[in-house]
């Protein structure tokens, strides 16, 4: 079946249909060529003296003016129109917008009155003429003087090679072809690979690396058995478990998020929130779960609308993908549409270069990219891609947003309402509140010339704006529509104009829709006139000549097992980016990823390397050698990330609750704008889930995730940052939430054992993930009597004072530097 068009609901255009003009500058008083003396004459004497009179105040260079972002000053501003696309078809009046406006047919312009007959006769006379007008441009070109066959020696611009093992002494360390490449760097320096981590240390580190959860007392014994039996055999069994976990699929599927700068607001000044960008989190997690092919994976997103479906149900999943290219900041307060418009492409770009390609395209937005070889007109070529699909984000109508959009209507109803359900007394509520704004605005439009009456018009516009935004996302019976953000195909595909230093009222030449031509594959493919080009884009970025798709992303699993990326700037492939430390193997495993794929597979290869399974013991020897541990001598120490920390102290404290929420708290609260300010109301009924669907608003991540490195949801992030600040501390110390967990954990111990001794090794095998020592159990039953003093066995004040003693035990586990920290 071939891709169907969304049910998009009817929406008049926000955004101009094409940035691209010819030129700059007006010639002024030059006959251009094409113009007869009289065809000259009659503009000069019968059109510009009326639109110097009637337009220019307030759509024009010299007024400062651009209202509905067009300008009638010169010719190409009258063909390249405003927010609502081109404004005249020379030769066809009835299809020109400007006739439609000056005629008072759906517009009224100009609006202090309609004008004469005789010069409306002139105006549709000088339109089926073929729109003669002087006022013409002189052509600007931007050139490129970036040199493209030098740039093309950089290392990330060729093609991956496959190349012979190289030969290493050690022959029996190896397990895998990983092994041997990491092996053979290290005897060149002469250094010697750590032991085997045990297997209590290993268990812990899958588990979080894989699963981000601790693993339980109870898999932690079985395990121990198991390995002492057949370590591989049961690594290999533990690890299989694990990949097919759904707490999988929410370990990486927030690693993407990160990259994919996943928010449920668009951030900037009004912070207006996305009540459906929950919808392509969860797809984003499935897709994981599911091990969608990495090369499908980035055809949805990118162009999810064009593929070939079968089922509404593939359709859905296709279109909520594309929630990708939407979910990015928005300045909802800019007044031109076509710097909105600008600015909308320019994060797409950015978003998916960096993302698939660990590219900066974005930077060559003003100019050639001063550090890597892309021209301007590279972005460009790019920017028509973006600029020829429309985008569906949302947002509430208002004063603070002058640049609302709609949304896609889904083919499949949810089972269960993400948002609010209003009742028919509600929805009746809200349009008389909506007909008794309309009359308070038509009586204070009457007295318009009162500067003290237009503040209200303003003021009943917007509230009458959101109750329209609450009934446009419910059905008659008060049901939440399924709506979801994403892209659609333009109706009008079109090639971009290059923007002098990036201004959108400075364009200069158009360039084709393209790529990054420093590739050397670009050249191979070319986009059909009638297409955005966003399947082209999807086929040149996961063809097998692309040198950078399949390394980045095996880059990014290797970060995220090992700490560090074998490119420690996974963002940055470019000239200032870092060589790779390992450049044969990660050539071998981008080839090896490309043959299927599969993210599950690559992950299961490198967890079985020995490289992965070794200790984090430090040698004095090999540190001398290699400080930062690049070349893999051991497992580097990793502190636990945000989301991690938090499921422990849940998973621990007995409270964590698997099931996937409905939807998200942003979802009930609506469409409207958020603020900077968490409310606490909103993490109502999720305080036990795991810390994926919390809510992620832009400037108000909850606390437990924001003070302990957290993803900055405004950008693509490859990697976080890892701090270690007396708030973590403080937190650790005071926050109730951890009291409850301590507490939580302390009151199951007394349960489920008899005495101190007992209690202890259970919370070191609860928490650590390992058996206590003797020496540990020692130390921690004598803390246990010093802390209980003389109160008597059975009295109430023993039975506090015991329950007491137990949670501040659980609480200093957790805030122990043990538990924060992967070995």
């Amino acid at each position: 079946m071939l891709a169907r068009v969304a049910m998009k609901p009817f929406v008049i255009p926000l955004l101009v249909t094409s940035l691209s003009v010819l030129s700059t500058f007006e010639s002024q008083g030059q006959e251009t060529a094409g113009i007869s003396p009289e065809q000259l004459e009659f503009f000069e004497n019968r059109i510009r003296p009326v639109l110097v009179r009637e337009c220019y105040e307030c759509h024009s260079a010299e007024s400062g003016k651009t209202r509905g972002g067009l300008r009638l000053d010169t010719r190409d501003g009258l063909m390249l129109g405003g927010e609502s696309g081109p404004s005249v078809v020379p030769g066809h009046p009835e299809d020109s917008p400007f006739w439609d406006a000056v005629t008072y047919n759906g517009w009224e312009m100009p609006p202090r009155g309609r004008l004469p007959d005789d010069v409306l006769a002139d105006f549709k006379r000088w339109i089926e003429m073929g729109l003669r007008d002087p006022r013409v441009r002189e052509s600007i070109t931007v050139e490129s003087k970036v040199d493209l066959e030098s740039g093309r020696e950089h290392w990330a611009f060729q093609k991956p090679r496959e190349q012979e093992l190289p030969e290493v002494q050690h022959t029996q360390w190896p397990k895998s072809d990983v092994d041997v490449h990491v092996l053979a760097k290290l005897e060149g320096k002469g250094l010697q690979p750590a032991l085997d981590a045990d297997a209590a240390t290993l268990l812990r580190r899958l588990s979080f690396d894989l699963t981000g959860l601790p693993p339980t007392p109870d898999e932690v014994q079985s395990f121990l058995r198991a390995t002492a039996r057949d370590r591989d055999a049961a690594i290999e069994s533990k690890v299989d478990e694990l990949l097919d976990s759904p707490r999988f699929g929410e370990r990486w599927g927030r690693h993407w998020m990160d990259v994919a700068r996943y928010a449920e607001s668009c951030g900037n000044s009004t912070n207006n929130t996305y009540p459906h960008a929950w919808r392509y989190r969860d797809y984003v997690i499935d897709s994981f779960n599911a091990d969608t092919p990495y090369d499908r994976f980035i055809a949805e997103q990118v162009a999810g609308d064009l593929l070939p479906v079968k089922t509404d149900e593939q359709w859905q999943r296709n279109l909520i993908a594309t929630g990708f290219l939407a979910i990015g900041t928005k300045n909802l307060v800019e007044r031109n549409p076509r710097q909105v418009q600008a600015d909308i492409v320019d994060e797409q770009i950015d978003t998916v270069t960096k993302a698939f390609l660990g590219l900066t395209v974005a930077c060559a937005r003003c100019h050639d990219h001063k550090l890597d070889p892309i021209p301007t007109t590279d972005y460009y070529a790019m920017a028509g891609i973006f600029q020829s699909t429309d985008t569906y984000y949302g947002t509430a109508e208002g004063i603070t947003n002058r640049n609302a959009s709609d949304l896609l209507q889904l083919p499949i109803a949810d089972d269960v309402a993400a948002g609010r359900v209003y009742s028919t007394d509600e929805i009746e509520d809200l349009n008389e509140r909506m007909r008794d704004l309309r009359s308070q605005m038509a009586e204070a439009v009457r007295d318009r010339e009162n500067p003290s009456q237009q503040q209200t018009v303003i003021r009943l516009r917007a509230q009458v704006a959101l109750i329209q935004g609450v009934l446009s996302e419910i059905d008659d019976d008060g049901t939440p529509r399924t709506l979801a953000m994403g892209v659609q195909e333009s109706d009008s595909c079109q090639d971009a104009a290059v923007l002098v230093r990036g201004e959108v009222e400075t364009p200069a030449q158009r360039v084709p829709r393209g790529f990054v031509q420093v590739l050397p594959h670009s050249a191979d493919f070319s986009i059909p006139a009638d297409s955005s080009g966003r399947i082209e884009l999807v086929q040149w970025m996961t063809s097998t000549e692309n040198p950078l798709t399949a390394r980045v992303m095996v880059n990014r699993i290797w970060l995220h097992l090992f700490g560090e990326g074998l490119v420690s700037t996974p963002n940055n492939w470019g000239m200032t980016g870092q060589a790779p430390s390992h450049p044969e193997l990660l050539d071998h495993l981008a080839i090896e990823f490309a043959r299927d794929w599969s993210v599950k597979s690559m992950i299961r290869t490198l967890v079985l390397s020995r490289t992965y399974q070794m200790s984090s013991r430090m040698n004095e020897t090999n540190y001398e050698v290699d400080p930062d541990n690049r070349l893999l001598w051991r497992a580097s120490p990793r502190q636990l990330d945000a989301e991690s920390m938090r499921d422990a102290v849940l998973a621990i404290g007995g409270g964590l609750n698997l099931e996937r929420p409905v939807g998200s708290p942003i979802a009930r609260y609506g469409n409207n704008r958020i603020g900077r300010t968490l409310d606490a109301s909103l993490l109502d009924g999720l305080n036990d889930r795991r810390s994926v669907y919390l809510p992620i608003v832009r400037d108000a991540v909850p606390r437990s995730l924001a003070l302990f490195d957290f993803a900055d949801p405004s950008l693509s992030n490859a990697k976080r940052d890892v701090s270690n600040v007396p708030t973590q501390a403080l937190y650790l110390m005071n926050d109730e939430f951890v009291l409850q967990n301590a507490e939580g954990l302390g009151r199951r111990l007394l349960k489920e054992h008899k005495n101190v001794r007992d209690s202890v090794s259970a919370a070191f095998l609860a928490t650590y993930g390992r058996p206590a020592t003797d020496s540990e159990i020692r130390s921690c039953v004598n803390f246990f009597q010093e802390f209980m003093g003389p109160a008597r066995s059975k009295s109430n004040r023993f039975v506090q004072t015991q329950q007491l003693a137990m949670t501040a035990f659980c609480q200093a586990l957790i805030a122990s530097a043990e538990f924060r920290c992967l070995n």
